[in-house]
């Protein structure tokens, strides 16, 4: 019986819930019967629905079984501490676990020069892109005064928190923490750059993501605290630059990416977003104007000694916008449409994008 628990994994921590120490015991009645209990890591887990029918499902396709019924229980405190300890290790100080050396997650952070390039709609879309190609993708809500993810992915859940390890909720395969999950209604955050900072810090340290292909970072605009905090916490992560096709914003987007010369970050490429409408008749209206991708893509080519890439220009398209307000990324929504084509296909050059060697050993030895 025990065997058949295996196969249920905790939908926040997706590990067996029998390595984790959650079932509490298994009796078998002589009519083939079975009662099974589960540990629950807190009181009132919004998971206890979704865990009670994974075990009963998996119960009842052993041979032989009659009625299946899940008792519940709580972890205690003691149980809860050695939960933490298997999952983060024994030390006391939360450790950021994207910024070790070893750490094969790709992190982006998605960054404009200016508000309304439609910077969240781009990292919500490829986040959901990529979590429906398989990989494993989280969403770091890092733009705290403008705070947009949880409504653009679709979800009101709240983080359950155990010990001090934080369980992010999910919407559509991909995890993630935004700053609007802990604040009552739309109550505006007026914080200084300190606490900006501290609040980085905990989304990074303190929630437990799990193991990662992908985190993408949705930056406020602009090249400040957070940008900085950004680039201290995370040194490997890379900027992805959000501009539109005007030569205005995209003269701003070039400080974004020109940021990266001083924090000695990567610049993964641009993304031009609002490229033109495309009419019924197949004409094309370049309601932005043209060319600030290309514009953003050779000026910071020339900075930075390197190739940084036009990786796509997302055409305008109201049903982006309409999918954001609703919480089904357009990807998922109608992956046929121009725009998810797109955003799609830079979803694919991001995630199969050939590693380097930084951080990694080499097993090599000097002569």
């Amino acid at each position: 019986m025990r065997q058949a628990l295996t196969k249920v994994e905790d939908p926040e921590i997706h590990k067996p819930i029998t390595e984790l120490g959650m079932v509490k015991d298994v009796t078998i009645g002589s009519e083939g019967d079975v009662k099974v209990g589960v540990y629950l890591t807190v009181q009132g887990c919004p998971m206890r629905e979704t865990i009670t029918q994974r075990v009963d499902s998996a119960v009842s396709e052993v041979t032989g079984v009659g009625s299946v019924e899940v008792e519940l229980d709580v972890m205690s405190d003691e149980q809860r501490t050695e939960l933490r300890k298997q999952l983060r290790g024994d030390a006391e100080e939360p450790r950021i676990p994207f910024a070790e050396p070893g750490s094969l997650t790709r992190v982006y952070c998605v960054a404009s020069g200016k508000g309304g390039v439609g910077k969240s709609s781009v990292t919500v879309n490829l986040a959901a892109s990529m979590a429906e190609r398989g990989l494993s993708v989280g969403v770091v809500d890092a733009d705290i005064y403008g705070h947009s993810v949880p409504r653009m992915l679709g979800t009101e859940s709240k983080p359950t928190q155990v010990e001090n390890m934080i369980m992010p909720p999910q919407a559509h395969g991909v995890k993630l923490i935004s700053i609007g999950m802990f604040t009552p209604g739309n109550t505006p955050v007026v914080w200084r750059g300190p606490m900006l900072h501290r609040a980085l810090q905990q989304f990074l340290s303190d929630v437990f993501w799990g193991d990662l292909d992908v985190l993408l970072l949705d930056l406020p605009p602009g090249t400040g605290d957070v940008a900085l905090s950004t680039a201290q916490l995370i040194p490997n992560a890379e900027i992805l630059v959000v501009t539109t096709p005007q030569q205005a914003a995209a003269e701003v987007a070039e400080r974004a990416g020109a940021i990266a010369m001083q924090t000695r970050q990567r610049i993964a490429g641009v993304v031009e977003n609002m490229s033109w409408m495309e009419l019924e008749d197949g004409q094309r209206v370049e309601v932005f104007g043209s060319g600030g991708g290309q514009i953003v893509s050779e000026s910071l080519t020339r900075s930075v000694g390197s190739e940084v890439p036009l990786l796509g220009q997302v055409p305008l398209d109201t049903r982006l916008r309409e999918s954001g307000d609703s919480g089904a990324p357009l990807v998922l929504q109608d992956p046929d449409s121009p725009a998810s084509t797109v955003l799609s296909d830079v979803a694919k050059k991001l995630s199969t994008r050939a590693r380097g060697l930084a951080g990694q050993l080499l097993s090599v030895s000097p002569a």
